[in-house]
């Protein structure tokens, strides 16, 4: 579970000053990169793991003559050509440093999609996070777009630097801890989505999509099928402190619900020091379920319910 950020460590990350911290804290930590609060309501054991799923490698005979020539469907060719390029339009900051910047083991894994990891995308656990495309708020059009190390690594070890974001996410000092961090959840098995949010055409947000229900957080809380936890670290100190923590907050939960018609609760579990964060979460209709001790941190079990979505 990935630490709270403090602003507005929402469901993952929010900054203290106001920014979005929300419930990141434990998350990254375990390296499952969910961070939802584990309610002490009962514990539930689903299948918690969060390694990569096992594939069986097919037999080679070592004889040419028995070797099939495949082809890959054009649809499958379309997918893997759409997860290296960049058609969202987004202006990322320094790219071509970025990308520079990056180790090469790094930008083998993150822009060479396998036929594995297209595959997998045909049945994501998270409902196809990189199709739910922009959603209107009253600051703008926001839209998660799914992270690619080799253009989002250096921009978000930045803003894992900051003094308020580190206090909660605890991922600062050398661009590898951050990478570790975001390798571990692109290599799992689609249980948790690591995304940067573009506000307006502008990257000004890091978030962490996951399935809490499958997550090592599961064992704190009463979890039901389908949980989804959420995680944000509102990046830049100058969209912290404006009440974007929770009007992103809301949005991204409206999307959850809507895109993802099988789950019926948003889940986050900011630390319990993290004000902010809490502040943020409730004021995207959140309710505070429970106080949870989580492995490295205390955390408030944050719970948004379709069943109130009318209400809220």
């Amino acid at each position: 579970m990935p630490p709270a950020d403090p602003t507005a460590h929402i469901g993952t990350a929010a900054p203290a000053t106001a920014g979005v911290d929300a419930g990141a804290g434990s998350n990254a930590r375990s390296g499952a990169g969910s961070d939802v609060d584990s309610s002490t309501e009962g514990d539930a054991e689903p299948d918690a793991d969060r390694g990569a799923d096992s594939c069986a490698d097919s037999g080679e005979s070592g004889h040419g003559e028995d070797t099939m020539d495949l082809r890959l469907p054009d649809e499958l060719l379309a997918l893997i050509a759409d997860e290296t390029s960049d058609s969202h339009g987004a202006r990322w900051p320094d790219q071509e440093t970025a990308q520079r910047s990056v180790s090469i083991a790094a930008n083998r894994e993150a822009s060479v999609p396998s036929v594995l990891s297209v595959l997998r995308a045909q049945d994501d656990l998270l409902d196809r996070v990189a199709d739910w495309g922009p959603t209107d708020t009253s600051v703008g059009v926001f839209h998660l777009v799914p992270v690619r190390v080799e253009r989002d690594l250096p921009l978000i070890s930045r803003w894992m630097n900051d003094p308020a974001a580190a206090a909660f996410w605890e991922l600062s000092g050398p661009q590898q801890v951050t990478e570790n961090h975001v390798l571990a959840q692109l290599a799992g098995d689609g249980r948790s989505v690591p995304c940067i949010g573009v506000l307006d055409g502008t990257p000004m947000s890091y978030w962490e999509i996951y399935r809490a229900d499958l997550d090592p957080l599961a064992r704190h809380y009463p979890a039901r099928p389908h949980d989804t936890g959420l995680h944000l670290l509102v990046g830049a100190v100058a969209d912290r402190g404006r009440g974007l923590g929770g009007l992103l907050l809301r949005a991204v939960a409206d999307l959850v619900l809507a895109r993802r018609p099988s789950c019926a609760r948003v889940i986050a579990e900011p630390d319990i020091r993290n004000t902010p964060s809490i502040a943020a979460f409730l004021t995207a209709g959140f309710r505070f379920s429970a106080e949870v001790d989580l492995p490295d941190k205390r955390a408030a079990l944050m719970v948004r319910d379709r069943s109130l979505r009318h209400l809220l």
